[in-house]
């Protein structure tokens, strides 16, 4: 898995990092927790250069998570309740859920969008009651950008640096890297089991 990333990114430039950070951020195949650290890895081995791995990154992210607030803004809460009631199988969401993060969102406000940027799973969601409170656009996509650049920036910078001590790690990062996406599937296809509607 390691290698068929880093060959991807290779390949793909900044354009593969923009690409997987957005899909990350709509339907997560591969966390950032690998996109970014492996992109840092990359510029430090003379790939793609570090700042544009970063802003490449940070555009991604912000996008993904621009296509979840459009997405609540346009719909409204009556019209994505329903959505989550009749498609929450595949979407691994139940209308409770929704509400849940439709309240938390109402307590914190940007704060929520902010640093929600940092957790996952959060990430996604937290833009979707953003949208739904009709929070103002320029507003959200600026505290979004910021919490996507400084986590984009941090988890590249920490790959960069692993790069002087791959010798050192090599022999575990493939297996690791590989099991994190194999969790993330098993985890979906899971929820997708044991979901059941509300009654």
């Amino acid at each position: 898995m390691f290698d068929w990333i880093t060959g991807l990114l290779q390949g793909g430039g900044a354009w593969a990092i923009a690409a997987l950070m957005l899909l990350e951020n709509v339907f997560p195949p591969i966390p950032s927790e690998l996109i970014m650290p492996l992109a840092g890895f990359n510029a430090a081995r003379g790939g793609t250069p570090l700042w544009l791995a970063v802003l490449a990154g940070g555009i991604g992210s912000t996008l993904g998570a621009w296509f979840w607030y459009a997405l609540g803004r346009r719909f409204g809460p009556d019209r994505l309740h329903r959505l989550v009631a009749r498609h929450g199988r595949w979407l691994t969401l139940t209308p409770s859920e929704l509400t849940g993060a439709q309240g938390w969102f109402a307590r914190h406000g940007a704060a929520a969008v902010f640093f929600g940027r940092f957790l996952p799973t959060i990430r996604t969601l937290i833009s979707v009651p953003a949208g739904l409170a009709r929070m103002p656009t320029g507003r959200f996509l600026l505290y979004t950008a910021l919490g996507s650049f400084i986590w984009c920036g941090s988890l590249a910078l920490a790959g960069y640096a692993l790069e002087g001590g791959y010798q050192a790690v090599s022999h575990w990062i493939n297996p690791i890297s590989t099991a994190i996406v194999v969790a993330i599937v098993a985890v979906y296809l899971w929820r997708v089991i044991r979901w059941r509607p509300e009654a």
